[in-house]
């Protein structure tokens, strides 16, 4: 049986990676819809054509967000009237079903799904493996997924188009993980955008830092990055040994004064990560 999708911004950066893995899938029957210069041109040189948002909308079985998060109240407020009784609305990031800030129908389903990207550490020589940052292209990637709305049957058609959209047979889905879609938000925005991104900026600030203080650029690279790889895997038990008394003392001593005492309520806090998802979408104060 066929599956209808409709692919809303088809020929953004995220649309154009799912459009390569699922237009020659046999199972799928894709309209693609893009109104952006860039992105219709981008479709047409993988000859392919937009097709009208009020065309493939209502004859989709699943409609797919691949919109930035701060236009899904606009878009949604369009498509959701539009579509089919029994079809799914598929967003690729928590934010928006967070926020609350999609019309909802109860004839229809909402899923959420995100990739993970291709993890650190990982067997992988081929160098297009290698650099293939976001996945799905050449490296295989774990997936997230959640059936923020709809009947429970529903989430095994909404995971089943998930792993066909972040993965194919050079880079597959490696396991898809069911969570709930507030916990997708403590991952992200909190745990990776909110922390981890910031810890990992400042880290490179840092590196500046020593470099303007005479360090030579070359060898503040070589000395972090080499170190980064070492600390991860002993962090994070892949190394099997651990720090040296010396370094333990360091970070003991350094988490004093870099951090807040309730750092991790600040950053896991319900209120807060409902702010910051309501500055994402654009919703804030609306």
């Amino acid at each position: 049986m066929t599956t209808k999708i409709a692919l809303t911004g088809a020929g953004g950066k995220m649309g154009c990676r799912i459009t390569d893995n699922i237009k020659e899938v046999p199972k799928y029957e894709v309209s693609y819809i893009e109104i952006s210069e860039p992105g219709i041109a981008n479709l047409e040189e993988r000859g392919l054509l937009s097709t009208p948002q009020d065309m493939a909308v209502p004859e989709a079985d699943a409609v797919v967000l691949a919109v930035p998060d701060r236009l899904i109240r606009k878009i949604t407020e369009e498509i959701v009237p539009q579509m089919k009784s029994g079809a799914m609305l598929m967003g690729l990031d928590p934010a928006a079903a967070y926020a609350e800030i999609m019309p909802i129908r109860d004839d229809i389903s909402y899923f959420v799904t995100h990739p993970c990207h291709p993890p650190l550490f990982n067997d992988d020589t081929d160098h297009r493996k290698m650099n293939d940052w976001f996945g799905g292209v050449y490296a295989g990637q774990h997936i997230v997924c959640a059936l923020h709305k709809g009947p429970e049957e529903d989430y095994v058609r909404g995971e089943e188009i998930a792993i066909d959209m972040f993965g194919n047979d050079f880079g597959p889905v490696i396991k898809a993980h069911r969570i709930t879609v507030e916990q997708m938000a403590m991952l992200e925005p909190a745990l990776v955008e909110t922390f981890a991104a910031t810890l990992v900026q400042s880290i490179k600030d840092m590196k500046d830092e020593a470099v303007r203080r005479g360090v030579p650029e070359e060898a503040a690279n070589a000395f972090l990055m080499g170190h980064l790889r070492t600390i991860l895997a002993i962090v994070f038990g892949y190394a099997g040994f651990p720090f040296s008394d010396g370094a333990l003392l360091a970070v003991k001593k350094a988490r004093q004064r870099i951090f807040l005492p309730d750092w991790k309520e600040n950053v896991m806090n319900a209120k807060n990560i409902r702010r910051s998802v309501a500055e994402i979408t654009d919703s804030l104060g609306k």
